[in-house]
């Protein structure tokens, strides 16, 4: 694909984002503008705000003709990232964390690996790739980040050093083929099974080191979310295991 036929659509899935939302497509445009020369459009994907996310989501979209606001209806990044891909009519897709925590000059490299690597399908951001530098980690958010790909490695054996770094860009094509193949999951884990399953269909990835910063507080209850993990975990195991039965 030459340099003149890519284009990019940033996907923003938010809920209750009033405190970031105004800064984080303000930064992301202000980037672009300066330093991504090919066609772009951006898409914040509401997942239910209750807030004053949905105002300020239409403002932005007045400001901006290449940002649009979709009210998606249901809460959970994975409903909102399938919503992006099926409305997706650029060459590559993918999605950020509003806050910006993976760098925004990652952006740029993402689009110039595409640029120059024809045969890569998915860039996958990794906090915890050797190169990385991540700042501003709480220990128990770090805790169960670690965790987590620890239990991936081990159940699954994901090659990728990172499964929710919320930084992901695919090609078209390869995004559609995915959303078919993934199950339907609303929440979080819909991202990590949309990994696990590329990696099963030997799509070619680049697990790419960033500089990640965790720019605002957050509670997290610890031992709710390790449940969470081994839940999920758990359902997806048993249907990778059916599915490998059915193809014996």
């Amino acid at each position: 694909m030459s340099r003149e036929e890519l284009s990019i659509h940033l996907l923003f899935p938010v809920l209750n984002e009033r405190l970031r939302l105004q800064s984080g497509i303000d930064r992301t445009m202000n980037y672009l503008k300066e330093n991504v020369s090919i066609p772009y459009q951006l898409t914040i994907l509401d997942n239910g705000s209750e807030d004053e996310t949905p105002e300020i989501g239409m403002a932005l979209a007045e400001k901006y003709p290449e940002v649009s606001y979709v009210r998606v209806g249901e809460r959970g990044v994975g409903v909102a990232f399938r919503k992006g891909i099926e409305i997706n009519e650029c060459a590559l897709v993918g999605y950020m964390d509003i806050d910006l925590s993976t760098d925004i000059k990652y952006l740029g490299r993402t689009i110039e690996l595409f640029q120059t690597r024809p045969e890569l399908e998915y860039v996958n951001g990794s906090r915890f790739a050797k190169e990385s530098d991540t700042k501003g980690r709480k220990w128990y958010r770090k805790i169960t980040s670690m965790g987590l790909v620890f239990l991936l490695k081990a159940v699954f054996h994901m090659k990728a050093t990172d499964a929710v770094c919320g930084f992901t860009f695919l090609r078209k094509e390869t995004a559609k083929q995915l959303v078919a193949a993934c199950g339907k999951d609303n929440g979080w884990f819909y991202t990590i099974e949309f990994l696990l399953r590329a990696e099963r269909m030997g799509v070619v990835i680049y697990d790419m080191p960033v500089v990640w910063q965790e720019d605002y507080n957050t509670t997290v209850k610890v031992w709710k979310t390790i449940k969470n993990y081994l839940v999920q975990i758990w359902r997806l195991r048993k249907t990778f295991k059916k599915e490998s039965v059915k193809k014996c």
